[in-house]
């Protein structure tokens, strides 16, 4: 605990250093190259300033990334996002020197700046990762939890052993004496599916005892934490408007599409092209999978894929992917591999039947399924369906339906312009991760668990 009062100065050192640094790579650059070329040379002062805008953009620019959260991305994450942060900065470094010198100057001290940036930023996360499970050992976790299979929880939380230990579970029928007798021996404590009597009187006890809790939020919990604050007489009340997106939040969101959607159509038309040729010389069949899938209002709508399995893949009925899914082709499997097969999604975005980001677009039969044991799945038709999302970006194929709701619902609450711009960048990082286009087990249809 002494330790943790310390977490946020040392994490703040941290990222100071990373700032510093290449601040200084930055005013070389600029002190060495550009100072002395720019048409109306700059006084000390002005020097200054241009030299401060680069961590102010630095600072803002990983804001949006995630460039900073140190104590809970893991590293491949955080080494995007010095990547995503570091080329945005210096792209519009380079506009502001166009606009400086009234020509285009050469890219290369840039791309040297922004290359040795990359190799500092993978040895700084590498170290200071290296350095806070040192300082801050994983805390053992004493799961609470009801009457749900806590196998899944429990397996993704050892993935990350360098910050979890889950050491100990109990269940909430052992009851309120016993759970507090357990909860003195842990460093914090998990909760996850229990009634809501029993979860405040633990949540009351550990602010008591100033015992640190991570708790796995319900529907209500996600609705509740994006509300507005406001006072009625001497009242704390919480507003939820419960609308999805404002009117204004729409037309930008809209905006948005046609412009991204309009720029992967002229920029990646040959490419299409090729894999529309590989398709057909494969197996003869036709390059385009069409299927119905739900968007916003539960409205159903056409998704257009490239075709990647069989022709009939489906003579069984609607089934999701499983892993090492006999039914993929040859061309398929390296579609699959790098999610090629959802390029066509970009002309149902352009069309308004989708969005750039949102959630996965379901399809109708499975999703009366999930809403058989989850009746609040439908809540994530308060938006059109997304190319990409939130829960693409932070979740898995594979994922079972609440989880899915819990973050596109997480989505559809915290919604803003950024979030959406963010979104669409880290979707890059999918591409390398295996886990995001894993299928499900060969004895489900859906990820529904049993």
């Amino acid at each position: 605990m002494k330790r943790d009062r310390y977490k946020r100065m040392i994490m703040f050192t941290e990222v100071l250093i990373l700032l510093i640094v290449f601040t200084l790579l930055y005013a070389y650059l600029w002190n060495t190259l550009y100072e002395g070329v720019i048409l109306i040379p700059f006084f000390r002062r002005g020097n200054w300033a241009m030299i401060a805008m680069y961590p102010l953009m630095l600072l803002v620019f990983g804001k949006i990334f995630g460039i900073y959260k140190v104590a809970v991305a893991r590293r491949v994450d955080m080494i995007f996002s010095n990547v995503f942060t570091t080329f945005t900065v210096n792209v519009i470094t380079y506009f502001i020197l166009v606009a400086l010198l009234r020509h285009y100057p050469d890219m290369t001290p840039l791309l040297m700046l922004f290359a040795v940036e990359i190799a500092l930023a993978i040895l700084w996360v590498l170290g200071v990762k290296a350095l806070n499970n040192l300082i801050f050992p994983p805390h053992s976790l004493l799961l609470i939890h009801g009457n749900y299979s806590m196998k899944d929880l429990v397996l993704h939380v050892n993935e990350r052993s360098e910050r979890y230990v889950i050491s100990e579970e109990i269940n909430v029928s052992e009851g309120m004496e016993k759970i507090v007798e357990r909860i003195k021996d842990h460093d914090a404590i998990l909760i996850s599916d229990l009634p809501a009597e029993t979860r405040n009187d633990i949540l009351k006890h550990c602010y008591a005892i100033d015992k640190r809790i991570y708790m796995l939020p319900k529907i209500t919990d996600i609705i509740v934490s994006s509300s507005e604050q406001i006072h009625l007489f001497d009242n704390v009340a919480y507003i939820s408007k419960n609308y999805g997106l404002s009117q204004d939040q729409r037309i930008l969101k809209r905006i948005l599409d046609i412009v991204v959607s309009s720029l992967m159509i002229l920029l990646l038309s040959w490419l299409m092209g090729l894999i529309a040729a590989a398709i057909k010389i494969d197996d003869g069949g036709p390059v385009f999978y069409r299927q119905e899938r739900l968007t916003i209002g539960g409205k159903v709508f056409m998704i257009i894929k490239f075709r990647s399995m069989r022709t009939d893949a489906e003579k069984m009925g609607p089934q999701l992917s499983t892993k090492n899914d006999p039914r993929v082709t040859r061309v398929g499997r390296v579609l699959r591999a790098a999610h090629m097969d959802e390029l066509p999604q970009i002309f149902n975005v352009f069309a308004g039947e989708m969005s750039m980001v949102g959630p996965r677009p379901e399809r109708p039969e499975i999703a009366e399924e999930y809403k058989a044991k989850v009746p609040e799945f439908g809540f994530r038709t308060k938006v059109k369906a997304g190319l990409t999302g939130y829960a693409q970006v932070y979740g898995r194929y594979n994922s079972t339906p609440y989880n899915k709701l819990r973050l596109d619902l997480t989505y559809i609450q915290n919604y803003s312009f950024w979030l959406d711009i963010k979104c669409m960048v880290m979707t890059v990082k999918i591409l390398f991760q295996k886990e995001a286009r894993e299928g499900i087990d060969e004895d489900q249809k859906t990820a529904q668990k049993s």
